[in-house]
């Protein structure tokens, strides 16, 4: 198979012909049509997120079709098409995999950065961790649904918004720019705060009520606030901006640092929360309200061989959208 190798953060990646996988035991075998590049393979290149393993196959975001089913594997045959997120596989067993929360399992393990990703032509997945991807989706349109808009519905849930409330979105990338889409629909006010003029004409497109910068006061104090930039810095901007009451929820696995401030901001029950990954759950219930909605996504396309240029691309904030990394 070809694939796009990470051999030592800090290096580009290369591109490498590896011997075809073999799906094992209640296993799957994909054909990867598409995969979108994410935030977090681009920590993972640059080291800021520490490699569970090297070398590695990036990429978490990956539709593809099934080619070979592993023994065992049912609801699933030969031609399926299939989608792959960030969550790759748990114990089950734990006190979190028990309660629901299988996004906490201390045994989990990661797509692109546990086992090896969708930067590749063929990719193996547990077959209950794949995901039917809604047909009205293209592969190079539902991939950026298997990260950037998962999270982002599990970050909606973890702020705890209610329809008609006001939102706040810190950075308005692709994960924002789903977000967006959902909260809309459900009748909130939403508030986009980001310094890229690009991105603030492309929140104003998507329906936001008011766009400025990180510093910038809203006009009407919000119900709660999602970080998508990868600052510290930006987090503490969105404490200022929340009400009374109001949560903050971190969408992010690295930050830089959160930056002392006052308590006064956090006082008056106001609440910080980190969204850590998403579970099977979540998964299922945003592709099921993104195909009724319908969400529509933004892609730019490069080819497999393209990866670090797409990956500059994002560190550059160059994109407008996902980048999709187009398979044949």
């Amino acid at each position: 198979m070809q694939a796009m190798v990470l051999d030592q953060p800090g290096q580009p990646l290369t591109l490498r012909t590896l011997p075809d996988p073999v799906p094992g035991p209640g296993e799957l075998l994909l054909a990867v049509s598409a995969c979108a590049v994410c935030r977090t393979d681009l920590q993972i290149c640059t080291g800021d997120l520490a490699p569970r393993r090297l070398p590695i196959v990036l990429g978490h975001q990956a539709v593809g079709h099934v080619i070979a089913c592993g023994e065992g594997v049912s609801g699933w045959q030969v031609g399926d098409r299939a989608g792959v997120g960030w969550l790759g596989a748990v114990d089950g067993t734990c006190r979190f995999c028990q309660q629901g929360r299988e996004n906490l399992c201390p045994q989990a393990q990661f797509t692109g950065w546990d086992r090896p990703g969708g930067y590749a032509d063929r990719l193996v997945v547990r077959a209950d961790f794949a995901f039917p991807v809604p047909a009205d989706f293209p592969d190079r349109a539902a991939a950026p649904l298997l990260c950037a808009g998962v999270i982002g519905y599990r970050s909606l849930k973890v702020a705890g918004i209610e329809p008609g409330e006001r939102l706040g979105l810190f950075g308005f990338g692709a994960s924002a720019s789903l977000t967006i889409q959902l909260a809309r629909a459900w009748g909130c006010e939403v508030f986009v705060f980001t310094r890229n003029p690009q991105e603030q004409a492309r929140a104003r497109a998507f329906g936001a009520s008011w766009v400025g910068s990180y510093d910038d006061r809203p006009p009407a104090p919000l119900a709660a606030a999602i970080t998508f930039a990868p600052a510290g810095a930006v987090v503490v901007a969105a404490l200022k901006a929340v009400d009374r009451g109001g949560t903050v929820a971190i969408n992010a696995i690295h930050l830089d640092g959160i930056p002392a401030f006052p308590y006064q901001l956090l006082w008056l029950e106001r609440s910080l929360k980190s969204v850590a990954n998403f579970t099977r759950q979540d998964a299922r219930e945003f592709l099921e309200l993104a195909a009724r909605l319908p969400i529509r996504t933004e892609v730019e396309l490069f080819p497999l061989a393209a990866a670090n240029e797409a990956l500059e691309r994002l560190a550059a904030g160059q994109l407008r959208g996902s980048a999709v990394l187009t398979i044949a």
